[in-house]
Formats: C-alpha cells, sequence, structure tokens
C-alpha cells in the first residue's frame, strides 16, 4: 500500500470537519499508529480508515484545550483568522505567520 503525502503540515491551523474543535498540527503519522483499542472506541459509523495520514493537533473547543488525534479525511484548513489559544503552542512554536505556526528548531544531537 502506497503512502499517501500528507495534506496539512506542520504548524497548519485545521478544524474537524464534524465536531466543534480546532488546532494546531504539532506531528503527523503517515498512516494510523495509535493503539486498537483507541481505534476500536470510536463509533463505527464515523470511523476513518487507517491508511492515510493521521495528525497530532493542540485542539481547542468553547470550553478546554487538549491534545487530539485526528485523521486526515476528518480535518479542514481553519480560515477563520482566530489564534489558537492553547497552553503548550510555546512548546513547539516559536511564532506564526499569518496562519502558520513556526515550528521550534529541533536540536541537533
Amino acid at each position: 500500500m502506497a503512502l499517501r503525502h500528507a495534506r496539512f503540515g506542520i504548524g497548519q491551523v485545521v478544524k474537524h470537519r464534524i465536531y466543534p474543535f480546532r488546532g494546531v498540527v504539532f506531528d503527523v503519522d503517515p498512516q494510523f499508529n495509535n493503539t486498537e483499542e483507541w481505534y476500536e472506541a470510536i463509533p463505527e459509523d464515523v470511523r476513518p480508515r487507517k491508511d492515510q495520514p493521521f495528525y497530532h493537533l493542540l485542539a481547542e473547543n468553547e470550553e478546554t484545550t487538549y491534545v487530539a488525534y485526528v485523521s486526515e479525511q476528518n480535518l479542514l484548513p481553519d480560515e477563520s483568522g482566530r489564534p489558537v489559544t492553547h497552553p503548550q503552542l510555546e512548546a513547539f512554536f516559536v511564532g506564526v505567520d499569518g496562519n502558520v505556526y513556526r515550528p521550534k528548531p529541533r536540536p541537533v544531537h
């Protein structure tokens, strides 16, 4: 099975296609890379395919902030222009250019 290229990049602001949350991409898995337990907990009628990119998001909704793991098929670009207020932003990013957060440089080992 050929891996697809990720549609969204690190630092991009996205929103969920169905649920009311948005977030900043801080990591991408080329295909599903979580536990079977996690996968089986998703209701079958909305369970995504595993053979697509999955995104780690610093997510937020109206009530709270959290880390989310979301399939590409369930994400759309967030073009609201509103800043993301997740408290962990500074751990991953150094600033924002328009609607894309700039990742911190990774230390060289």
